[in-house]
């Protein structure tokens, strides 16, 4: 089930804006596009990408966008009041020409990533991980594989779940 994407406070982040010109009789006419990555810093993110002749309405597309595309993420938290969020195991995701690899970090290290897997991270509440892409450095391609990487996270009880069996029993 989708969250409600209007009751709850979001953080917003501006991932890449771009501007085309379009060549005709008179000159050129520029038009600009934005990459926006939303979340509420407790495992719901989502991205968007809008097109519009001025930037604050490009911004305003992509943003609207990303609310409407919010998937959860998950997170392990740790600690005595879960102050270290990270993720529960490392992960290798090739999209496209990129390939992302996602490593949990321990209490103190921060987020080691470039910026559009950086903006990702911090949307959904992740503040201790490792970082390395890969091929490609297209920005949209980066933040798509984060997505993805951190949506096909399984946690001990959804394995637990899939077999079938108890969590006590999934480690014998």
């Amino acid at each position: 089930m989708k969250p409600n994407y209007n009751e709850k406070e979001f953080v917003e982040k501006t991932v890449r804006l771009g501007r085309t010109a379009k060549v005709v009789k008179g000159g050129r006419r520029f038009s600009f596009n934005a990459l926006v990555v939303v979340g509420d810093r407790n495992g719901n993110i989502g991205y968007g990408f809008g097109k519009a002749k001025e930037v604050p309405m490009a911004i305003v597309k992509a943003t609207r966008h990303a609310k409407r595309n919010l998937c959860e993420v998950k997170i392990k938290r740790t600690g005595e009041k879960g102050e270290n969020v990270t993720i529960p195991y490392p992960i290798t995701l090739k999209y496209k020409s990129t390939i992302l690899l996602l490593k949990p970090a321990t209490p103190g290290t921060g987020i080691i990533a470039c910026g559009p897997v950086r903006a990702v991270l911090e949307a959904a509440g992740i503040n201790n991980i490792l970082t390395k892409s890969i091929g490609s450095n297209n920005s949209i391609n980066l933040v798509k594989a984060t997505i993805l990487a951190l949506q096909r996270m399984n946690t001990k009880e959804d394995v637990a779940y899939r077999r079938c069996i108890e969590i006590g029993k999934l480690f014998e």
